[in-house]
């Protein structure tokens, strides 16, 4: 795993929002559980950052979808840039 971003865009181009949130909520369940080594502990956070980064990027590729659907086609109204 790197700070550069390279596995979360690998990983964010293999797996949709909805696999990567229930990965995440497993990881979050064993981690709670406990019983882990602390190897097992430290692999199972870094996927979990790693998971929580690509539904982020989900996250906000929705919001600029979103935002965009919104603002629609800006109609000129009068006075704006039209001739006289």
């Amino acid at each position: 795993m790197t700070d550069d971003g390279t596995t979360t865009a690998a990983t964010a181009g293999t797996l949709g929002y909805e696999q990567a949130r229930d990965e995440l909520i497993e990881v979050v369940r064993r981690l709670e559980a406990g019983g882990t080594t602390l190897e097992e502990s430290l692999a199972l956070w870094e996927r979990g950052e790693e998971l929580a980064k690509v539904c982020r990027h989900w996250l906000e590729g929705a919001r600029a979808r979103l935002d965009a659907a919104l603002a629609g086609p800006r109609e000129p109204s009068e006075g704006d840039g039209g001739t006289d």
